[in-house]
């Protein structure tokens, strides 16, 4: 697995450590609107054990619109042998302009070159974009894995069925 960016127009989707400054800024991000949102707090920083989303079986993707970071997401192993999704996150100022599809897509790739088969996630019944967007990329919903107390949806995807 590459550490080299990926470009997608304006956008790169750069491997970076969790811990990295960026990352922290996204993630500390993520955590307040969510509890903004939800009145929730959500682990999201060192408590997530950032090893997990560092390769070859994790990745943590930093993604920049002209070197500016505006979003994240990661990749973790499951003790079953599958990954799972987490942390997806867009700055307010790139929604709506496709990012997150090419976010998830890019994770996806990841994920299948790191040897998973099948991608899981949590959810919130209110994050309907993100919803959405799962499922339109062919996600479907699963009983729970996890005892996420957050958690409201479970959804996963083979990527052998991945669309190109």
């Amino acid at each position: 697995m590459t550490t080299t960016p990926k470009r997608d127009g304006v956008f790169s989707f750069d491997v970076e450590a969790m811990e990295s400054p960026d990352a922290r800024r996204l993630l500390a991000a993520y955590q307040a609107e969510l509890g903004r949102r939800f009145d929730m707090r959500v682990a999201v920083s060192t408590e997530n054990h950032p090893e997990e989303f560092r390769p070859p079986r994790g990745v943590f993707l930093v993604v920049r619109r002209d070197g500016v970071a505006v979003g994240c997401g990661g990749v973790r192993p499951l003790p079953d042998g599958t990954g799972e999704l987490k942390r997806m996150f867009l700055d307010e100022s790139v929604r709506g302009l496709g990012v997150g599809r090419r976010l998830l897509r890019a994770l996806e790739e990841h994920a299948a070159a790191a040897g998973y088969d099948v991608l899981r996630l949590d959810s919130r019944l209110g994050l309907t974009t993100a919803l959405t967007m799962y499922r339109k990329a062919g996600y479907r919903e699963i009983p729970p894995y996890n005892d996420n107390p957050d958690a409201q949806v479970w959804m996963e995807r083979s990527l052998a069925a991945r669309a190109v």
